[in-house]
């Protein structure tokens, strides 16, 4: 009888300390603060890599010109190595991610990657005197200028089409 008592001793006190334990885990939990929020986005200054980019490019690289500051630039860069890539990355007003993006690379697999997988439409829209082809995908979707001078324009991202749109009617190249 001595050993079952013990052994009762033993199970409630890991019981308790297992009670404890998660007590003092959960106070713990209460105090440490904690964000939930989207993380505040940091705005580039995308302008001293536009001036490289339309120097250095075998084609007009596209940016934007005149759109509100509610659009803000996050990412860019330029790739001259293989493939002249130029990258534009933004935070719309509505919290979607819109990029321009151009490229001299084969156009199915420059096309693939831009777009994550998204395909062709069949549809067109005509911007700014332009014919753009919309794509749609699981992730992004796409509008699709085939460029001159062997390169292709990509306006993309998690956006709606009316601000992929938005985004395509600012392009200016130069």
């Amino acid at each position: 009888m001595a050993g079952t008592n013990g052994k009762q001793k033993t199970a409630r006190d890991m019981i308790l300390s297992l009670g404890v334990i998660v007590l003092v885990a959960g106070v713990i939990y209460l105090f440490i603060p904690h964000d939930d929020s989207a993380p505040d986005l940091k705005r580039v200054d995308y302008r001293v890599e536009l001036l490289t980019a339309r120097r250095a490019a075998p084609y007009p690289v596209a940016a934007p010109q005149g759109l509100p500051d509610a659009w803000k630039a996050t990412s860019v860069r330029y790739r001259g190595d293989d493939f002249a890539t130029w990258h534009l990355g933004f935070h719309d007003p509505e919290g979607e991610y819109v990029a321009v993006q151009q490229s001299t690379q084969r156009r199915p697999v420059f096309l693939d990657e831009a777009t994550q997988g998204a395909r062709e439409t069949g549809r067109t829209e005509r911007i700014d005197g332009r014919t753009w082809t919309r794509w749609e995908g699981g992730r992004y979707d796409a509008l699709v200028l085939e460029g001159t001078e062997g390169s292709t324009t990509v306006v993309t991202g998690t956006a709606s089409f009316a601000q992929l749109t938005r985004m395509a009617e600012a392009l200016e190249t130069k």
